[in-house]
């Protein structure tokens, strides 16, 4: 049975306090193993900050939000899944019900949301090109189109130069409020 699919971000089970050990064993065995076509990131949620200590001086602390957690970002086939979930360490895949069945991926929204809060920004993807045309899909302007002055891929946003009574305007989209031409 091939499982192949959408490369996406899954949640994998650990023993608790073993997330670490479970990231180092899975990032060894992507490599032993010739997988780095198919396992892409590791990740642990860690946050930090700054707390006092017994004397009152500031010391850091190093806190594991998702505790028995770690995120993978990979795509899923037959032998990318039977290898981290064979790793030791590893209790299994979140959202598989076992007997062979397939983890669900975790929403792009909600990984975001992990990802902000440690600190790494996702860039998002955008076909068109500066200079290029797009349709803009909502607002006043829905339906003009316009050039691209500008794309920021960490935002998610695309600067787009329209007319407005005969001279150009610029004006900021999201990615998803136009369609390139």
């Amino acid at each position: 049975m091939d499982m192949k699919s959408e490369r996406a971000w899954y949640a994998v089970q650990t023993y608790s306090g073993f997330e670490s050990a479970a990231k180092r064993n899975i990032e060894n065995r992507v490599v032993s193993m010739g997988m780095s076509d198919v396992i892409f990131n590791v990740l642990v949620p860690e946050i930090t900050r700054m707390e006092k200590n017994k004397k009152g001086e500031p010391k850091e602390v190093v806190e594991k939000p998702y505790p028995g957690y770690v995120f993978i970002d990979m795509i899923v086939t037959d032998e990318s899944w039977f290898m981290v979930r064979n790793t030791p360490s590893v209790t299994g895949f979140l959202g598989s019900s076992g007997g062979g069945a397939k983890p669900v991926p975790i929403p792009e929204d909600e990984m975001g949301q992990v990802l902000k809060m440690c600190g790494i920004s996702i860039e998002k993807k955008f076909d068109g090109v500066v200079g290029g045309t797009v349709r803009i899909n909502t607002g006043s302007f829905s339906g003009q189109e316009g050039i691209i002055d500008a794309i920021d891929t960490q935002k998610g946003t695309v600067k787009v130069s329209v007319y407005v009574f005969g001279r150009p305007s610029t004006t900021e989209f999201a990615f998803e409020e136009v369609t390139v031409l």
